[in-house]
Order: C-alpha cells, then sequence, then structure tokens
C-alpha cells in the first residue's frame, strides 16, 4: 500500500508511504487522496484533515517519474496533470483545515501538495522548494497558482518558482511559507500546534473554511489553475523536458 489513512481523535491522518522513493506520487496515492476526500466529505466529527509523509527525510519528492517518464507528449501528460490538480483542488477546499506535516523534503509536486493546504508545520531540518524548472517545466498540479495567492509579496513567490531549489525551513519562515517550524518529534508538534484549536468545535473551523472557500470561487482559481496545467503539458512534450528527465534518470547508473 502507497498510502494510510488513520481517522483518529477527529483527525484524518493521510501519510504517503514510499519513503524508499522519498514518497513519491504515484497513480495508487492519487486514489488514496480520493478516498480521503471522499471520508472528510462523509465524516461531520472531523476537524481537521493532516497530510505528511512516512520516516524523516521526505515530505513528498513529487510525481514519481520511473513512473510517468513515459508521458511523452501533451496530450498524454495533461490527463495526469490535470487528474492530480483536481484532486489537489479538492484537498485544497476541504470543509476543514488541511495542515501539511512536512516532515522531511518536499520538492516539486511535494511542494506544490504543501503550499494547497492550509497551514504548513515545517521540519527545522527540511528542505522544501518547486524544482521543476530543473526539469524544464513549470509546476503543473496548480502549485504555482496556490504560491502566486498565498504569499504575501508575489516578488518572492515569483522568484521561489523562479530558483527551482530547495530553501531551507528557515528561509521559508521568512519568507512566510512555512507558518510554524518545529524541531524533534512530528507528533509532539502537531498536537502542539492545534492544541488551541483543537478546543473549539468542528462547526465553527467548517464555517471558516467555507469563507477561505467562498474567497478561492471568488477569484476563478480552478479556472487559473487549469490554465496551468495546460501551459506546463506544452512543455512537457518539449526536448528539453525529456533531455532532462533522462539524465535524472540516469543519475547514478
Amino acid at each position: 500500500m502507497a498510502f494510510s489513512i488513520i481517522n483518529d481523535n477527529h483527525i484524518a491522518r493521510f501519510t504517503i508511504t514510499r519513503p524508499a522513493i522519498r514518497n513519491a506520487i504515484n497513480h495508487e496515492v492519487m486514489q488514496g487522496l480520493e478516498q480521503l476526500i471522499e471520508l472528510v466529505h462523509n465524516d461531520s466529527t472531523i476537524k481537521f484533515v493532516v497530510i505528511t509523509g512516512e520516516g524523516t527525510q521526505a515530505f513528498c519528492s513529487g510525481g514519481d517519474l520511473s513512473v510517468f517518464h513515459g508521458l511523452k507528449t501533451a496530450a498524454e501528460a495533461f490527463p495526469m496533470l490535470n487528474k492530480m490538480a483536481q484532486i489537489l483542488y479538492k484537498v485544497s477546499t476541504l470543509p476543514v483545515p488541511v495542515i501539511a506535516l512536512v516532515n522531511g523534503a518536499a520538492v516539486g509536486g511535494g511542494c506544490e501538495i504543501a503550499t494547497a493546504c492550509d497551514y504548513r508545520l515545517v521540519s527545522s531540518t527540511a528542505k522544501c522548494g518547486f524544482i521543476q524548472g530543473s526539469l524544464a517545466i513549470t509546476s503543473g498540479w496548480g502549485g504555482g497558482t496556490y504560491l502566486l495567492e498565498k504569499m504575501p509579496q508575489m516578488d518572492q513567490a515569483l522568484r521561489m518558482l523562479g530558483d527551482s531549489k530547495p530553501y531551507s525551513a528557515n528561509r521559508l519562515k521568512e519568507m512566510r511559507w512555512a507558518t510554524e517550524l518545529y524541531e524533534g518529534d512530528s507528533e509532539v508538534a502537531l498536537q502542539t500546534f492545534i492544541q488551541d484549536m483543537g478546543k473549539i468545535d468542528a462547526s465553527v473551523h467548517r464555517a471558516y473554511k467555507e469563507m477561505v472557500n467562498r474567497k478561492w470561487t471568488s477569484l476563478n482559481l480552478l479556472n487559473q489553475i487549469q490554465e496551468e496545467v495546460i501551459r506546463c503539458s506544452e512543455l512537457w512534450e518539449a526536448d528539453a523536458h525529456h533531455i532532462q528527465v533522462q539524465k535524472f534518470l540516469n543519475r547514478g547508473k
């Protein structure tokens, strides 16, 4: 199983369980996120959703290139990109607060997932970044759109996308991408983070998330994400992307 879902004390926990390949996303993980979405919509007692990765090395390293490198054209790449973008939008607009427990590196699509969440609780040793540019593509799951909306300074958001490299946790806190940093045990950090919010009735959190979701609707955020997906799929079929993917896959051989 590539993921686990636990409904624990009003917290729906989704863990990517592929630590050997840095918790990369495959089709099974996508299906798991769809199951998470269904669970939350069907259980009104849930107060929070927590998304994390197994182990301490990686939150998520993005799409599994060993699975997706076979996609060569825009027409082939678009369905995968669009499916994950639609899933991630449904995660971001869940009726309860969504917390990314960033226990390790979050790069590429992993950084997109964390950015789509309401809060990012980040290990002090984690490095996170939109590294897609190093593969000659843009973000393609909506992460760039979320980043430009959520970061307080657009120039820093654009720089983060353009640098295409991981940033230190301290830098991410300075830029206000990271909500809070933690050291040591991630579970202790999570319980500390939600200690006050957890005392509040679930209906209150759901009412506040309705406000957030109305904002995204008024901004036509999903339409903006769709344009991001289309542009990424166009870049996906270019020779520059395939050359960089092959270099990545050949590392260490």
